[in-house]
């Protein structure tokens, strides 16, 4: 397996001193997006997996939650703090893995977390007390949140532009299917055995995981398409005078009035030949070290939140997923308090939730690419990221209105049957939308995907905290009714964002850079 820090051959790619570099189509050895199908589809799987168990993880013991209060003696208040801590956790960790995968590369991070899911989830099945449990599940969810943050960014690595909207959707549906069949593994196995079962098949998950990344996975990661080494050398650059030279590269260049951080903004459609590129050759890139300064995962988090775009649509993000874990959380309440389900029962009624979802991903991904690809031709060829949000306006129309009937047919006390083409029309029109936005993140961050997306899981895991812990007692305060036609309308301020976006978010990506630059050349 190659390394991701391996020694390419020494060849040089001559270019003049003003060429802008299309960050994502720099030369490299053993391009990933020229890996063959099998590979890639390959490296699709072993990510879709351990995306999957680390979803599955996060809800697999709401159906189990009244067996742990009795067994271990704990209130619903300490129920709420292992479903939050978790959240919270599994939503901010990815900052430190994204910043080490952009190092040591994509491969190290995920066996490391791996490890820490399969302890996790050992010491889980075998707790005593709540705050063990609560400890462990902190654990747990450090371990699973490198999967969801770097996956994303691998299928970055791997595929194309034109190609990520469908790669994206197939992608996520494999982590919904996390959430879709948690609640009837953890029902059905809380029913045969104990509610410790559901940690145990996680503990055997986790291990089939790591041995999937140790075995099958080739590292994606190529630093000469990584921001993060570019800064750095950039600072290694800046502390040398630079010697001129015929064979001069891109990098080490005497005219350095382009930023290299703004190299990837500079998009200009880069022919790439059929016959396999020559790798750029950088200065110093085998011998160069990093400093704690380079991989410092905040300074990039900052500069992510600083452009208004990407603020904007994590902030839309985030409702989403805060909105989805609020339902499952509380439909399980509803369930079990007002309908009598059992464990099992209540994971079948959930599980329509998570088969709307899969059905939204991959069929909202696909229209994702359609959409790009019709707009792209109707712009004269040119793209630009803010397209692929046109797709997400046939969803919008049925979010809100779903949600509302979700209500009320709770509230009232409906038939199941009811609360299950409900709950099939929310995950489908929600997911719908989250696939094309997250691909929009990917696009609209040209090599800082990976830091883009572990941003995303900060926004998604903190909303689903709060939303978490206020859950209850907005639920046994308001009621299903008040507390969804009050979610409706948050939805609805979502919808606003994603669209605000839509038609600004080109200008604002523009003024960023622009102000990045100015900063830079001071």
């Amino acid at each position: 397996m190659a390394s991701p820090t391996a020694a390419s051959e020494p060849k040089t790619l001559h270019q003049k001193a003003d060429t802008a570099i299309d960050i994502e189509h720099v030369p490299v050895s053993d391009d990933p997006r020229q890996w063959s199908r099998a590979r890639k589809t390959t490296t699709l799987c072993v990510v879709s997996l351990a995306t999957m168990v680390s979803t599955l993880a996060s809800n697999i013991q709401n159906p189990s939650n009244t067996l742990i209060e009795e067994a271990l003696h704990a209130t619903s208040s300490q129920i709420s703090w292992t479903l939050a801590v978790f959240q919270i956790v599994q939503g901010n960790f990815p900052l430190l893995w994204s910043a080490a995968s952009e190092i040591k590369g994509r491969k190290p991070v995920y066996l490391v977390s791996s490890a820490l899911f399969v302890v996790g989830s050992a010491v889980l099945a075998l707790s005593k007390t709540i705050e063990v449990m609560i400890v462990m599940r902190a654990l747990q969810a450090a371990g699973s949140s490198a999967a969801i943050s770097i996956s994303a960014a691998t299928l970055a690595d791997i595929y194309d532009t034109h190609e990520r909207g469908t790669m994206m959707g197939i992608f996520y549906a494999a982590p919904l299917i996390g959430p879709a069949l948690g609640p009837i593994f953890g029902g059905s196995l809380s029913q045969a055995f104990n509610w410790r079962a559901s940690f145990y098949f996680l503990l055997i998950c986790g291990v089939v995981t790591f041995l999937s990344f140790l075995i099958l996975f080739k590292d994606t990661y190529r630093r000469e398409r990584s921001l993060t080494y570019r800064f750095a050398l950039q600072r290694l650059d800046a502390s040398k005078e630079p010697v001129q030279s015929p064979n001069e590269s891109i990098i080490a260049r005497k005219d350095s009035s382009i930023p290299v951080e703004d190299i990837e903004k500079q998009l200009q459609p880069l022919h790439v030949p059929d016959a396999t590129p020559a790798p750029i050759s950088m200065p110093g890139l085998d011998d160069f070290r990093l400093s704690i300064k380079d991989i410092n995962p905040f300074p990039p988090y900052f500069r992510i939140l600083s452009r208004k775009n990407n603020f904007v649509i994590l902030t839309a993000n985030g409702l989403v997923f805060g909105f989805s874990y609020c339902l499952s959380y509380t439909c399980a309440r509803t369930l079990a308090n007002r309908y009598g389900y059992n464990a099992f029962s209540t994971g079948l009624v959930l599980l329509c939730l998570g088969v709307g979802s899969i059905a939204g991903s991959v069929i909202g991904g696909r229209w994702s690419d359609r959409v790009l690809a019709s707009m792209k031709a109707a712009n004269g060829g040119k793209y630009y990221p803010e397209m692929r949000l046109e797709s997400s306006k046939l969803a919008m129309l049925w979010l809100p209105p779903s949600v509302i009937g979700y209500a009320w047919v709770c509230e009232k006390h409906v038939n199941v049957a009811v609360i299950c083409v409900m709950l099939v029309l929310i995950g489908f029109t929600s997911i719908w939308m989250y696939s094309g936005t997250l691909a929009y993140l990917v696009d609209a961050n040209p090599g800082r995907s990976c830091t883009a997306v572990a941003t995303n899981s900060s926004f998604r895991g903190s909303l689903a905290f709060v939303s978490v812990m206020t859950a209850v007692p907005l639920q046994d305060a308001l009621g299903d009714g008040g507390l969804y036609t009050a979610w409706a309308g948050i939805l609805v301020v979502m919808e606003l964002l994603v669209m605000l976006v839509l038609h600004k978010g080109e200008s604002w990506r523009r003024e960023s850079e622009e102000r990045e630059r100015e900063i830079l050349s001071n």
